[in-house]
This record gives structure tokens, sequence and C-alpha cells, in this order.
């Protein structure tokens, strides 16, 4: 039977239970539960953690703990009896403990660790507490470390300050609002302002001391030394070394390690220095040799110094090494420290590079106990303890010290007959009276025992040493009275016996004969000469001489022969029990001489205060029986001694001898007559105020009236008890006359002088501690009265503006705070003067924190809901007088103008919080009765209404959020009364909205803001009531007007805001869309409602993805695309102009931190783009003033040249300050025109001399549903940042992404990764293919201009993967090997407004074995051209990448390579099966001859620029050329080749112009080798799959070259596979890792690599690998259609016979096709090209084609009616934006000038124009007369864009024909003529222009 249980209500779960039986309660291990009922061996019950859901669980699996019950019942509540801290550190670590798991989630690592050995902190000090074992003490400072780590954590997770009282938690309904507040307030000030320690202590360790010339035990000395007063202020650390440097004591850290302790915080400053002294023990000189002398000396051997502001960065110094510098003049030992610190070091030597002291240095901050509890460790293994001098800054009483410091200053000896001067050493010994030698009270310095005597180091040949050499001698008091020092001199002879010669001494008493000791200061000491062998044990003998040259000269003239020789030393004594002061000694001995007391009463003033509070009582007892033995005669200095000696207790440095005065008065004090005294003295001296005219005197009377008085109540309480009370009612009559005369002095105003208002405030001040005296002889009555006549006597003064009122004030505030106060009786006869001071300084706004404070304390007294008469009646009082001033006072604070950016919020100066907890806790104690009469209390309806608009102006107030901080729930829950209503009020709100019927359209749309706001409060019921009145107004606005567009515009617009504000959450987007779709299913108008969900469904996506971004830390690529994603949706969705520009300036920000410049310029573009030069006037807006258009515009303009100049875009900054400059000139503003000129040849300038880095590109695929709604399931390819390879690359993508899965292949993922509850991230390197070639075509730009061109205004990107198709041949595995080719298309292009943008298409195209073929030789020859130009230019610093190159491809075509391609494509069987590449394998037979004739031109240059020691190489290389063209079947060039040679410009031999026909692409890009495992199978000795890096790595060992592995691979092929290396095998796939921004130095590293393969090549022939495709090409490859050989075979079936004609050029390396290309694809269909190199899709069914689309010409998203600009000198680009991108460094003239210079000036638009003028139409046989071209016109300039569209157009060039010829043409001309071309055919292109595009929209013009 289940029974309630009565004492086991509370436990904890310490096993799990799955709650597998019927009812079962599922618990986990450390979970709280509370027990309701047992039945045998099993209770019911639910778990503190869900109270809801209730079961049964075993008894066994529950620890029971004690527990109080309250409200026992259905409702009880079970409160642990453990101590407080335990149960909230336990349920913190419950909360923090889910926490922590989601900051490892949110990859938040910093915090997570932090947080992770925080609350391994607090584990381990909970089990402290629990075990139960500390002190009371040591509890105390667990609970504070405790309370310390649970607020950080709390501060650190966001959660809510808690409030606590000693440690522990509080109610808040046991406690006042008001004290409730103060708590909070001291928390949140504790927390933001960390006390700053005022002790400090530095913590030295000795390690040891490297030295190359050591070899004697040393002595190292630390002090303090201020450098500014020029003195040590700090007793010394002395330790030993041994002979090889390190501390003879190691075991004994004591020895090794000291704490200075007790340094205040001005003396941490930069002249405090550490100062370190070295002795060595040895011979005199360090040189000596070992049988020289036996005898050790202490001799100086070095110094080193360290400023203590050094350490003040709060960082261990460990391992500090300190130089050591060694003094050369001994004679200046004693300063050397000093001359350091001067930087006098150039008169010291360091004892070597090496050579230094290593030490540990800390700075510890706080009491000296704190640091022991802290550093534990520190002082449990040992550690010494060296003091300040002195006594500390502050003197604690019962402090015993007895110290005597004696410094050995110096000494003038005589030679004493001898020719040099003396080596004198100092012994010194301690002598008691009896001429004894005390032991061991002779102490060199903390970390080494004191010793019974002490020698000096010893200065070589010096009669005038100076030692200064501070020791202190700790001598117990009953040893000093007639102890004394003796001081023996000895000369250290240097002769082989090393004798130590006695030849005088010195002394001097430490007590003088009157009993004081010896004064601090510098004595002259008189050294008394002797012989030798003299005895000093008998002290007698000298004692009676005179010790010091004073008492000499002054008394008697004994020894005067002794005189000629002095001794200095300095004594300063630092003692509790002796003084040096005679005035005092007079005083305490006053008894003895009685007719001094006068004098000496006079005197005590002027004496030191250390010596009166180190005999404080004694002192004391003086005073009191001096006022016995004569009252009438020394009653007035007796009282002014006492106030002197109480006001000298108020200063800092005596405040904690307080304590001891209080405990003499309870104790010690015995005057029982004294009252009578005092009470005369103090009246006298108060009725004396008024007309006295100094009162500085009678001030300090009134300051001491604390412990007159305190004195007065214990003398009248000792006279009680020993008379029976007697004269109680003289005593009681006294003060009442005292009091009567201070009410009189207080009533008095000041007139003239300030100096009677200065006494007032210094009585009041200090008034309010004498209350409790008072109430130890009164009743509390009585004192109330006394205090209330004595307050109310003040003047009252109407305005508030005297320093005096604001010390009434104080003095109020201290009666509140008062004993007396807290009584009910007297605090209800001391409230009305309170409320009055009150009341006057609240009317006149004067005070404010003192009346909050005061107010604060009157409430904290009236306990909540407090129902005693008494309370009601404080109640009634404070209603009548302070509640309207009160509500005034609020609603002035918060009315105040805030300072800028910051807004209305509880700061520590502002006091508003302080008030309104005054008034909710004034409220709260009201009843009904007081409301009542506050309303009775109105006159008038006026007076009702204007209090009550008041009091809900201030109740709004109340409400704010900012009212307090956002941390502080407990005091949120306390103002509002009713606890939470929300569910209530919503379903009010909705009952009145229905109510309203057709009023309702009336508040459309104005109150959707507000209701969405309260939809949006995260309480689930609360949003199931609201959310379907926006379906209502939908219906309402739609029968009204047929559409609810305001429904709408107000739903977007204040969601942005409110869900930027941290508002709503998934779920909300989730139910907001389920009801309204639910409410709308019947609705004739659910289609539009239907769009309207979706869109609002959407913002709220991108709006909690784009909060969730931004709580992030640093700016990622998350932020910036999730911005992007959100700018766009305002834009094209919801065309909401004004968010889509506040978001672009969001997203400009994100750029500029994340300092994006090129990206930041872009995205300011799109609002400038908006923007007319116009001068319309525009409001202010963001950070923007009020300003026309055309200022703003520029403005943007300038910003946007800023930041492509920062980004190193300078091109697309040269076309704004062209804009911006045309601007200035049609306004004539010629000063600023000049200005953008002198900017525009700026960025040229740049162009032209600094480097820029070349990106790489990546594609990235974000799989699977956990990704943000703006990235799932899409690709992107993304724009990388300098120096970033893929490797790099891919692990900032797994940080931002840190659940992300890596995919380790480039295929596409399958439906099952798409809908997988997980995030797959598919990253591989991608190759850029610039969409125009036109600049990259050109010969003679600079690779400055062109590095430009190839990665920027990127749309379509591309990768290659190798396979095999059928079966492979392993004896020749080119047969099988094909390409697959897969190319990507952006919706926008790169750079632009992010740096990655979403794929739009991809297209995968297959190149068959023979294509791959032909690429790869087309891509080697021109590498060979390029480096051959580069060398004949002299391009390159040597020419070891034209030696390699050579070698590689030559010594791979001997051993098989190119044999290799003739196996596979010109057999028999081969020609036959593949009718269709007939054409082909003739292109592939010559581009082998073609290479043939290339190497042996290239051989030629190498022979003229060979070193002479790579001559044998060069001769091999010759020799194997031979064995190549014999395995190519080629014995003459002529003989072979029937077409003239190409030209040369050095007068190379040339090839027919038509025998090398163009690449496969019309628009050849550059080959960039890259690292890959998906690559093609490579061509080289290592390997016939991917490139390795570690093979790459060898290679380049071996050959000795600086270039990249993927390089080294391409110049060495294996002579088993191609005759080339695999450039084709270096595709860049997914792991592509090779550098592209290094690419084409002289030294063919990879940082220039790509400008060497690259810069040479002309339009037709620039290579295009497996790696770039066309920009123009379909998804069937575009080929070209003008190019070949009239005497090889046209094999495409698709062709006319017009398109098979040939159009032969000037020079085959100088051709370009592309415009033709691009043109046949501009329709979006594909067209079959003229002369392909291969078969279309009917042609070769191998070959397929995944997708097809248009041409990148009609692709673009961007619509508008303004025309983007590109960089193509002739040509528009897609209108997407072009960014900055890092140029190629390396040589920077390009090699087509070298090689072939005409290419540039036949593509030149320029000169198409004047070809099109003179060239007849002819057909393809018609050949025109050569004319030279101007050389201006050779390489227009790239940026004539808005030159073009706004004033003179330039037609686009098209490509020029040669007819067919069988004869060789005539040779090229020179560089500077060129060819005119003549079109194709005479009708098919009339005019050359711009090829059709669509306009690109308004706000992308770049």
């Amino acid at each position: 039977m289940w029974i309630p249980t009565e004492h086991e209500k509370y436990g904890v779960v310490i096993a799990s239970f799955r709650g597998t039986v019927p009812y079962g309660l599922s618990l986990e291990i450390g979970d709280t539960v509370q027990i309701l009922e047992k039945c045998d061996g099993w209770y019911r019950g639910f778990a503190l953690k869900n109270p809801n859901v209730k079961g049964i669980f075993p008894s066994s699996y529950v620890h029971l703990k004690n527990a109080c019950v309250k409200n026992k019942g259905q409702f009880e509540m079970v409160i642990p009896t453990e101590d407080s801290v335990i149960t909230e550190m336990t349920s913190t670590l419950r909360d923090w403990g889910t926490m922590w798991k989601q900051l490892y989630v949110r990859n938040e690592g910093d915090l997570f660790h932090r947080l992770w050995h925080i609350m391994n902190e607090i584990l381990d000090l909970r089990r402290q507490v629990l075990v139960g074992h500390l002190t009371h003490d040591r509890m105390k400072d667990v609970k504070r470390h405790i309370t310390a780590r649970l607020d950080w954590g709390n501060e650190q997770l966001g959660l809510d300050l808690v409030p606590r009282k000693e440690y522990a938690m509080v109610d808040p309904e046991d406690i006042s609002i008001t004290e409730l507040y103060r708590l909070m307030e001291h928390r949140h000030r504790k927390k933001d302002t960390p006390v700053q320690a005022s002790n400090h202590h530095l913590f030295v360790q000795m390690k040891s001391l490297m030295c190359s010339n050591l070899g004697e035990e040393l002595e190292v000395i630390f002090s303090l030394f201020d450098s500014k007063e020029n003195r040590p202020i700090s007793e010394r650390f002395f330790l030993r070394l041994n002979r090889n440097g390190l501390p003879k004591a190691p075991d004994k850290p004591e020895r090794h390690c000291s704490l200075f302790v007790d340094l205040g915080s001005s003396e941490l400053r930069r002249d405090i220095y550490i100062t370190v002294h070295i002795i060595r023990i040895g011979r005199m000189g360090a040189g000596e040799k070992k049988n020289a002398c036996s005898v050790q000396y202490r001799r100086p051997f070095g110094c080193a110094v360290l400023s203590i502001a050094d350490l003040l960065t709060g960082e261990t110094k460990d391992d500090l090494i300190l130089k050591v510098y060694m003094c050369n003049t001994e004679s200046e030992w004693y300063q050397i420290h000093e001359n350091i610190i001067k930087k006098l070091n150039a008169r010291y030597n360091l004892t070597g590079s090496n050579a230094g002291l290593a030490v540990s240095l800390q700075l510890l901050h706080g009491d000296i106990e704190q640091i022991r509890r802290e550093y534990s460790s520190v002082f449990s293994h040992g550690v010494s303890i060296t003091r300040k001098l002195g006594f500390s800054n502050i003197i604690m009483p019962g402090e015993m010290r007895n110290d005597l410091y004696i410094t050995i200053e110096r000494g003038e000896f005589e030679k004493g007959g001898k020719s040099v001067a003396r080596n004198v050493e100092v012994t010194m010994f301690i002598v008691e009276s009896s001429g004894q030698i005390l032991k061991d009270f002779i102490s060199f310095g903390s970390g080494e025992p004191p010793a019974s005597e002490y020698h000096s180091f010893v200065l070589y040949h010096n009669n005038s040493p100076r030692w200064s050499e501070l020791l202190k001698l700790p001598i117990p008091v009953d040893k000093f009275r007639g102890a004394h020092i003796r001081f023996e001199f000895r000369h250290c002879s240097t002769k082989e016996k090393g004798e130590k010669k006695l030849f005088g001494f010195s002394f001097v008493p430490l007590m003088q004969e009157d009993g004081r000791t010896l004064p601090d200061g510098t004595h002259e000491l008189i050294v008394h000469k002797c012989e030798e062998n003299t005895n000093l044990q008998d002290t007698t003998r000298y004692l009676k001489l005179p010790f010091s040259k004073g008492i000499l000269l002054g008394n008697n003239h004994q020894a005067m022969k002794a005189t000629k020789e002095s001794f200095w030393i300095t004594s300063f004594l630092c003692s509790t029990k002796l003084t040096q002061n005679g005035d005092m000694l007079d005083l305490l001995k006053w008894r003895t001489h009685p007719d001094k007391i006068t004098g000496c009463l006079s005197k005590l003033k002027e004496i030191d205060g250390s010596e009166i509070v180190k005999f404080l009582q004694d002192t004391l007892d003086t005073l009191f029986g001096i006022l016995d033995e004569n009252s009438q005669k020394y009653g007035s200095k007796v009282f002014d001694s006492l106030v002197h000696i109480i006001n000298l207790l108020q200063d800092s440095k005596f405040h904690h001898f307080k304590p001891v005065m209080d405990t003499y008065i309870e104790s010690h004090f015995a005057g029982a007559l004294a009252y009578r005294d005092l009470i005369k003295v103090l009246k006298w001296y108060v009725d004396r105020i008024t007309e006295a005219e100094r009162q500085e005197h009678i001030q300090e009377v009134l300051k001491a009236q604390e412990y007159i008085f305190k004195y007065i109540v214990q003398s009248r309480r000792l006279f009680s008890l020993a008379t029976g009370g007697q004269n109680e009612e003289e005593f009681r009559c006294c003060i009442q006359e005292l009091l009567m005369s201070v009410r009189f002095f207080l009533s008095q105003e000041s007139k003239g002088s300030g100096a009677l208002s200065q006494s007032q405030a210094v009585f009041l001040s200090s008034f309010p501690a004498v209350y409790s005296e008072l109430l130890k002889l009164f009743d509390v009555r009585e004192v109330a009265n006394l205090v209330q006549d004595t307050l109310g006597s003040l003047p009252t003064i109407v305005h508030v503006d005297d320093s005096l009122q604001a010390v009434k004030l104080q003095c109020i505030g201290k009666t509140v705070e008062s004993q007396l106060y807290t009584n009910p009786d007297s605090r209800y006869i001391l409230l009305p003067v309170v409320l009055h001071h009150l009341h006057m300084h609240l009317q006149e706004q004067k005070d404010l924190i003192m009346c909050a404070r005061i107010l604060s304390n009157v409430f904290c007294l009236i306990k909540k809901n407090s129902s005693e008469k008494s309370v009601l009646e404080e109640i009634d009082v404070i209603v009548a007088s302070l509640l309207d001033i009160l509500l005034r006072t609020i609603l002035e604070i918060t009315s105040r103008p805030q300072s800028s950016g910051s807004a209305m919020r509880l700061q520590f100066q502002d006091v508003t919080g302080e008030f309104v907890a005054c008034l909710l806790s004034l409220l709260r104690q009201m009843t009904d009765r007081h409301y009542q009469q506050l309303l009775d209390s109105f006159n008038t309806k006026e007076e009702l209404r204007d209090f009550l608009l008041q009091i809900f102006t201030v109740f709004r107030i109340l409400i704010r959020p900012e009212m307090f901080p956002k941390d502080w729930t407990v005091m949120r829950l306390v103002a509002n009364k009713y606890g939470d209503m929300r569910v209530t009020m919503g379903c009010e709100i909705f009952s009145m909205w229905q109510n309203l019927g057709e009023h309702k359209l009336h508040f459309i749309p104005a109150l959707i803001g507000p209701f969405l706001e309260v939809t949006l409060i995260p309480q689930p019921d609360l949003r199931n009531v609201m959310i379907p009145i926006f379906h209502d107004m939908m219906d309402w606005e739609q029968r009204r007007t047929g559409n609810f567009k305001q429904v709408e515009a107000k739903l977007i617009d204040k969601l942005d805001s409110l869900m930027s504000e941290g508002k709503g959450d998934e779920t909300y987007r989730e139910l907001f869309n389920s009801i309204l779709l639910k409410k709308i299913e019947r609705e004739t108008w659910r289609e539009s409602g239907v769009s309207l969900i979706a869109t609002v469904t959407r913002l709220m996506e991108r709006l909690l993805d784009y909060r969730d971004c931004m709580k992030m830390g640093e700016v990622d690529g998350k932020k910036i695309g999730c911005t992007v994603s959100l700018l766009n949706f305002y834009k094209t969705e919801l065309n909401k102009e004004e968010m889509y520009i506040r978001y672009i300036h969001k997203l400009y920000d994100l750029h500029l931190k994340a300092q994006n410049f090129t990206e930041a310029a872009y995205t300011l573009l799109l609002y400038d783009e908006l923007l007319e030069w116009s001068d319309r006037p525009l409001r202010e807006f963001l950070t923007y003033p009020m300003q026309t258009e055309w200022q703003r515009k520029e403005h943007l303009h300038l910003a946007i040249i800023q930041n492509f100049d920062r980004g190193k875009c300078w091109e697309n900054g040269i076309i704004l300050c062209r804009k911006i400059a045309e601007q200035y000139e049609s306004y004539y503003d010629y000063r600023n025109l000049s200005k953008m000129r002198m900017m525009e040849a700026s960025l040229y300038d740049k162009i032209m001399d600094q480097q820029r880095l070349e990106p790489e590109f990546f594609r990235v695929g974000f799989y699977g549903k956990k990704f943000p709604f703006f990235l799932r399931n899409k690709e992107f390819v993304c724009r990388g940042h300098d120096y970033e390879r893929l490797e790099a690359f891919q692990q900032r993508m797994l940080n931002e992404f840190p659940h992300a899965i890596a995919m380790q292949h480039a295929n596409q993922p399958d439906e099952t990764i798409f809908q997988a509850e997980a995030q797959y991230l598919q990253i591989y390197a991608v190759t850029p293919i610039p969409e125009s070639q036109e600049v990259l075509q050109r010969e003679g730009v600079p690779d400055n201009i062109k590095s430009f061109y190839k990665v920027n205004h990127i749309w379509k990107f591309r990768y290659d993967r190798p396979f095999h198709k059928g079966t492979k041949d392993k004896e020749n595995e080119f047969k099988s090997l094909w390409v697959e080719r897969t190319s990507l298309y952006l919706v926008q292009s790169l750079p632009g407004i992010s740096r990655w943008f979403e794929v739009e298409k991809r297209e995968v195209v297959e190149m068959s074995p023979l294509e791959n073929a032909i690429e790869v030789l087309e891509n080697k020859n021109q590498q060979l051209k390029t480096l051959i130009s580069q060398c004949q230019t002299r391009q390159m610093q040597n020419i070891n990448p034209l030696t390699m190159c050579l070698n590689g491809v030559i010594d791979a075509a001997v051993n098989g390579g190119v044999s290799r391609y003739q196996e596979a494509f010109f057999v028999k069987e081969y020609i036959l099966s593949h009718p269709e590449d007939g054409e082909k394998i003739a292109r592939l037979r010559e581009l082998m001859l073609e290479q043939a004739q290339i190497l042996e031109f290239g051989l030629a240059v190498h022979e003229k620029f060979v070193p002479q020691d790579m001559r044998p190489l060069h001769k091999k290389l010759v020799d194997q050329f031979f064995v190549m063209k014999s395995s190519l079947g080629i014995q003459e060039f002529s003989a072979c080749i029937q077409a003239s040679p190409v030209h040369f410009p050095n007068g190379s031999p040339r090839v027919c112009r038509n025998s090398a026909p163009a690449s496969m692409s019309p628009d050849g890009t550059r080959v960039i080798p890259r690292r890959s495992p998906l690559s093609y199978p490579a061509v080289n000795r290592y390997s016939s799959s991917s490139l390795s890096s570690q093979a790459s790595a060898e290679v380049s060992n071996i050959t000795g070259q600086s270039e990249s592995s993927d390089e080294v691979f391409n110049m060495q092929p294996s002579p088993s596979t191609s005759s080339l290396s695999s450039t084709h095998s270096a595709s860049p796939n997914v792991t592509s890792s090779a550098p592209s921004s290094a690419r084409a130095s002289p030294l063919l590293s990879d940082k220039h690599k790509h400008s060497r393969e690259n810069s040479c090549l002309s339009p037709r022939e620039r290579p295009c690998s497996a790696i770039y495709p066309t920009p123009g090409e379909t998804s069937q490859r575009l080929l070209f259609n003008h190019i070949g050989d009239g005497a090889l075979p046209r094999s495409d079936p698709n062709l006319s016979a017009p398109e098979k004609a040939v159009n032969p050029t000037p020079s085959s390396w100088s051709l370009d096709s592309g415009k033709e290309a691009k043109n046949m694809s501009d329709s979006g269909k594909i067209l079959s090209p003229p002369v392909p190199p291969r078969p279309t899709q009917t042609a070769s069914p191998a070959r397929h084609t995944t997708s097809v689309s248009p041409s990148p010409a009609g692709r673009s998203p961007l619509k508008g009616s303004v025309q983007s600009f590109t960089p193509s000198p002739v040509e528009y680009h897609s209108p997407g934006l072009i960014s900055n991108s890092p140029v190629l460094s390396g040589s920077y003239s390009s090699g087509i000038s070298s090689l072939s210079r005409c290419s540039t000036s036949e593509t030149s638009g320029f000169e198409n124009q004047v070809n099109e003028q003179s060239a007849p139409a002819a057909g393809p046989g018609y050949s025109g007369p050569e004319e030279p071209v101007r050389k201006e016109s050779k390489t227009p300039p790239p940026y004539s864009v808005y030159e073009r569209t706004l004033r003179r157009p330039v037609p686009l060039p098209h490509s020029l024909s040669i007819p067919v010829t069988a004869e060789p043409p005539a040779l090229p001309p020179k560089p500077l003529a060129a060819r005119p071309g003549h079109l194709e055919n005479g009708t098919r292109r009339t005019e050359p222009g711009p090829r059709p595009r669509p306009l690109p929209r308004k706000v992308s013009q770049l």
C-alpha cells in the first residue's frame, strides 16, 4: 500500500534507472528527486528537472538527504537543509553541464576549455566543503572562491546574476526590494570593477650564475633600491653559490627563494630597482696561483640591476638572465649599482657575452595571508621572507619587532708605515654588558641563518674604503641595555702566509645612560689603535674611552692621537619596545619629574606618531594618571593630548590601532572620575565655537568626539559601579547642557566667514557615532529625542546650495544606518526629521545619490508585507511626505538626455534603479487603506488626473526592458507583482480584437507590429492564441482592397527588426507556417495567401540563419554568405529597397572587418548603382548625412576606389576614376579633376610596379539537411585567400563547419547524402576560364596587366578527371586514356560581392585519347616557346629552367615517349578503325614535327647562353636530339615539311604558318600543373598514376633547382610513356595544391610557373589542356573554324564547303579565332564548328555531353538598362563584377614580343578598322597586301569601356583570313610591321562590333 512519506522527501539518484516497469520513472545518475509516497522498497515521486512527470523507482537507487518541507500537502516544496552554497553549486553545475556540451557543438573551444577548468575547480572546492574539516576562516575563503567562479561562469554563459548575502543565495520573498536591489548592484559592481590590491610582494628564486671564469664560491645579495631617493628600501636576501655557480643548499628552498613583502602601490614604479651584488670568496687577486695564499677573503665580483617596472605585465619571468657587470675600479664598488642604473655602463665590463645571473621573478598581489593560500606550494616547500626596511605602511597591533640596522659605510685609515695602502677588513661583534659575545644575532640577510660575527669584503690597497654593507641585528630587548658593538680592523696581507693583522678597533654602545637607544643616523666612530696581539676580551679597558668624534670633541681630549683615523656607520632602529625619543621617555616617567609635566604634555604633539602608537596603552595610562593627580591644573592639557592621540588614529597608517584603543577603554581604562573633566572641557570648547576666530583646534576636538564620548560613558559606568549609581541626575543634566550648547552652535548661521559652517560640518560628520555610546546609559526614546532635537536645530535653508547641506544629508544617512534607527520606537521619532531633509533635497534635485541611499535604507528596515501597526503608521508618513516627490524625481531622471551611444540603463553613477526600487517597495507596502487615503487627498479631478498621468508614466518606465541589466531576472520578476500573465493577456487581446467587428480595418496595419512582437514571445500557448489574428487581418484587408499588401509589407518590415533583436526561433517559423496555412485552406484567396505565407516563412529562414551566423565570433564565409542570401532576397523577391541598402552596408562592414577590400568595393557599388548624378536631395540615412544625390554618389565613388586600391584591383578603380573625373570636368571642378587624374595615374603606376598574388579557386559542395538554408545541397565556387592552398582552405572550411564530414571523392553525391541529417563537405580545386582572351592574346602586353584578366570576371571554371575506357593496354596506356572535363558556370562572376557564388549549371564533356595527346603536345610546345623567348630576351636570371625543359622533352622522346603516340595513333589499325580522326592524326604529326623544330632552335639558343660547367649536358642533349629526330623519321626539316618555317625574331628556322594549327580551344588558356589523387596517370619515371609530392620532392632534390615538384615532373618524363611531361596529369581537382600565386620566375619556381607557361602564348596556340576549356565552348567543344593545312583532309561531314575552307594566318603563333566561336554560340544553341579537331556527337559515339545550356553570354542574372564595363580592351564582358586578383610576378616583358611580334597588331581593334576599309570582298583564296601598323596602335588601352559606351565606340576585332596556297607564303614582316587581315567571307561580317548581350541591370556596373 502506498503511503505518503514523512521524512524521506529528498534524494539523489546514485544509479541510473531506465523505468522499464509499469509507471516507472526514468532517472539518470545524479538527478535529484522529490519523494511523495513509498511502498515495499519503492518510491513514487518526480525528478526536479521535470516535475510534471511522476513515476515509481526503487528506493535502493536513491541516496536520501535531509530536507525541510514548506506548504505540506499537494503543493509542498522541499528544500534541502545542506549549506545553501552546496545546493547552488550542485544545481549550477547541472545547468552548466548541458550548456558546456553545446559550447563544443558551437565550436567555442576557448570558452569550452575555460569552463571545463572552472567546473573542475568548483568540484574540488565542493569536495572540501562536504568533508567539513575546514576552519571557519578557511570555509569563508572557500565559499568566496566558489561564488566568484559561479558568477564568472554564469556571466560567460549569459545566465542570470545571482543575489547573495554572505555567500548564500537570498530569497527575494524574505528581503525588501531595496535590499535586493542593493545586493544585485553590489554583485554587478563587483563583477565589473575588480578591486585593485594595495599590497604587493616580489618572489625571487635564484637558479644559477653562468660565467666562464668561476672556480670560487660566491655570495649573492639581492635588495630593492630606490634610485629616486638613492637608498635601499628593503632588507637583503643573501645566498651562497658553490664553485659551479649553483646554490649551495639546493635541498633547502628557503636558502635560494625569497619573498620581498609589503611593497606598496607607490613602490611599483620605474625607479625602483632590484639590485644584485655578487661577492667572491677566495684569494685577493682573481688570477693568483693556488699556493700564493690559503686565506679566504670576501672580494667584489659583479653587480646586476633590473627595474621592477619590467615585472608589471603580470607574467612570471622564468629563466630571466640578468647581465652581470664587473667593477674595474674597486673604489667605486659602493655605487656600482647606481652607475649601472644611470647607464654609465661603459666603465664596467660584462662577465661574458653568454654570462649572466639566471633568476625567476614574479610579482604577487594581495594580502600576505591571501598569497599564502593561493601559492601554498611555494610556502609549503619553504621560502624566506625579506621585509621592507623599517615598519610597513600599516603598523599592526601586536607586531613585535626589535631590529637594529647597521650600515658599514666607510673608513679613513693611515698607511701605518707601509709603502702602499692597506687591505682593510672589518670584523664586527655584538658584546653584552658582561663582556661575552652575543651569539647568532648578526643577520647578513634573509635566506642565511644569523651569525656571531661579521667580516666585511676587502678592497685592495685602499686606505679610504667604502663598503655600504647593510646588516640587521635582531637583538632581544633584554640584551639591549649594556650591550655594545665592536668593530675590529685588520690588514690582510697578500704574502704567502696571508696573515690578518689587527691594527685598530671602534665601538659604539646600543643604549645611552638615560635609557634612550642609539639615535638613528650616521655616526663617525673613533678608530682606536692597538697592537696586533691586543686582547679585547676585557671590555672594561676600552668602554671608558670615547667612541664617537662628537663626544670626543665635546668632552675630554683623551686619545687625541686616535682621532686621525675614523670609521663611519649608519644606524636605524625599528622597534616596538624601545624608543630613541627623550620627550617620550620623560612623559612616561612623569612621576620622577613632576615639574616637567606641563612641558612633556606640550611636546607630545611633536613626537612621531609611530612612537606614540608603540606605547599607546602606557601613554593613555600616563595621561589619565596626570588627570587624576591634578585635574584642575592639567585637565585642559590632558584633554588636548587625548584629542591629539585620538585623531592620530584616524591616519591610515595607524587606523588599525583603533581596536587597541577600544580594548583599552573596555578593559584597562580606570578613570572613574574622568567624565566630569572631559564633559567640562568639551562644553567649554563648544561654548567658545561661535566666538573663536580660529576654529582649527576646536575642529580637532569635534573630530575626536566619538572617542571622547566613549571615555565619558565608560568613566561614568565605572563610577556607577563603584558608587552604586550616585549623581545620576547630575550626569544627565551635564549631558543635557552639553547638547544644548551643541544645538545652539548648530543653529547659528555662518555670517561672512565659513569657519563656523566648517565646524558645524565637522561636528555633524562625527555626531552619529555618539548614538551607540549614549544608548549605553540612556533609554532609546531619550536618545531619539536628544538626536531629534539636535538634528532639528539645523537651520533650514530653502535653496540647498552650500557644502554644509551635503554634510547634513550625510549625517541623516548615518543616522538611518545607525543602531538607534533600527528600533521601531526611536524610528518613529526620527522619521519626520529624516523625511523633511529628504524632501528638501529631492525638491531641488541635489545630492540624489545620497538621497537614494537614505531612502533605500529606510525601506530596508520595513519588511515585506509587514502588517505591524508601527509599520503602517510609518508608511502613512512616507506616502504623505514623499510619494509625490519620488514620482517626480523618477520622471526627471529618466527624461534627462542620455550620453551619445548609450541606452537608458543602470549605471553605477545613475540612481534611477535605486529610486525605482524604493518606489516598488513603497507600493508593495501600501494597503488598500493607503491607496484610498491617497485618492481622497486630491481636492479636484484635475489634481487626480495629473497624479494618475504621472504614475502611469512612471509605470511605463518601469516595464522598459532596459530598466535593469539583462541578467537581473530576479529583479524583473520582483517588479512584476502578478507573475506570468502573458497567456492571460494574450487571450484578452484576442477577445478584444474579435469584438472590434468592422472597426478592425482602422487598426490595420498599425497593430501588426505590436501583435507580431507578442507572438514572438517564446510561450507556445500565447503563440497559438495570437497567430490566427494575422489570418483575420489578411481576410479583412482582402475584403476591402482585394489584396493584403499592407499586411505583407508591415509583417516583413517588423520581422527584420524584431528578429535581429534576438526574438523568434525555428519553432515560431514552423508554427506560423502551419497555423496560417491551415487557416486559409478554404479561403477563396488561398493561392495568394499561400504565396504570402511562403514568402514570410522564407524570410524567417534567412533571418534566423543570419542571426545564428552573426553570433559567431570571427567574420567567416558563413556570415558573409548568409548576408548575401538575405540581401538578394530583399532585392529580388521582396523589392524592399531600404532593407536591401541596409544589408548592403552590413555586408560591407563584414568585408572590411575580414579585410576583403575588393568584395567590399563591389558591395558598396550595389548602392552606388542605385544613385544618379543628380541634385535630388537625400534624407539622412544610416551614417550618411542629409546631402544631394550627387554628393552621396561622389562619396561612394571615392570609398569604392579606395577599397579597390586596398584590394589591389586597380583596373576597376581606374574606371571609376574616369567616371568621377567626367563629372568634375562637366562642373569645371578642375581642382578635384586634377586630383582624380593623379589618382588614376597612381593606379596605373601600381599596376606596373606592385606585385599581386593570384588566388586559387575551389569548388565546395554543401550536402545534408544540417546546413543552413542558404547552403543546403548546393555547390559553390570560392575564391581563396592569398597564399591559401587546397589543404589550408579545406581546414578553414572544416573549422567553420566543425561537424561536417569531408568527402574524399569528386563524384556527384547521391540522394541519400542530400537527405542525410548530417553535414558533408566536398572540396576540390578548379581552374578559372577567362571569358575574354583579347588582352591575354595581345603580344607585348606585360604580365602585370595580363594577370588581372586571368583571374577576374570569371564565370566559368573546370576540372578534369582522367579514366580508362575499354581495355587498358599495359604496354601503352595512352591508347585508352580518356579525360572527363567538367565545366561549372556561376550565377555571378568572381570576384564579386562575396568570395563565393553558387554554381548555376554544370557541363560534362569527354575527350578522346587522341585529343588528349594533341593538347599535351600543344601545351609542351608552347612551354618551350615561352622559355626560349624568355631566354632570348634575357628575362631569365639563369638558363636552368630551359635546360630542364629541353632535357625532359628530349630524354622522354629518345626513350620512347613520342613513339608511344606513334604506336597508339599512327598505326594502320587505328587509322582504319577511326576514319573520322584523319585530321586529328595529321595535327598530331604536325605537332611532333613542330616540336622537333622548336627543340632544334631551343638547343641553338641554349648553346649561346649555357654556362661552361653545363656544356657536357648540352652536348648530351644535342646527341639525344639527333636520336629523337631519327626516331621520328626526320632527316632534314626541308624534306619533311612543305611549308616555310615560322619566323623567329632572332633568325631561327621557320615552319609553315599553317603547319601548326591552333589549340583545340579557340581562346586557349594556361596550364597549371597540380597534384591530385584523381589526376591523370603521371608520365614520369616514378609512377604511372597520380603525381606524388614525395616523388616531386625527390626529383627536385636530384635536379637541385628551385622549382615546384609539379614543374620538375613536367620536365622529367619517363622513357616508358610520353615524349612530354604529363601536363595533362596535373589537372586541378579534389586535392590540387599546386601554388597558383607563384608562376613564372626566371628560376622556374612555382610562384612564376604560370607566367612562364603562358606569357609567350599567341592567341591561337595558347595551351588548352585538360585543365582549361574555352570560355565560349558549349557542351560540345567549339574548335577552330579557320585554321588548317590545305593539304590535310577535312573530315567533318557536317561542314559546308565554305566552312571547310582554310583560313591561313600571318603566323602560326599569332592566330585568334575566339570571336567566331563566340558568335556561333551566341544564339544559345550548339553549332557545328567549321574545322573541328575531333568529330561531333554524331561522328563519335564514344563522346557525350551531360548537359546543354546557352553560352555564357546569355547567362547573366543581372538585368538592367546600363551596360557593365569590362577590362577587356575591345569587347563586352558579361555584366558581373570584376575584382582584384594577385598578379603574377616574373618576367615583366611578354615572351610574345620575342617570338612573334605580329600577333598583337594583327588582332588589334584599331587595325581592323583599317583593314576593313582597304580589303575587298574576296573569297578564301584572296590574300591582301601587307601594311605596316602604327606602333601606338599595337596595344590599345584596356580601360576604354566607358569611352566606348559614352563617346567613341571601338569595334570588336575579328579573325583575319589568309588564303590557302600550295606555295610557302612570304616571310612575315618585321616586328613593327603587320599584315592586314581579311574577312573569311565577304558578306559574312561587314561591321565589326560587340557581340550581342543582354544589358546588365543598373545595380552592377562593375
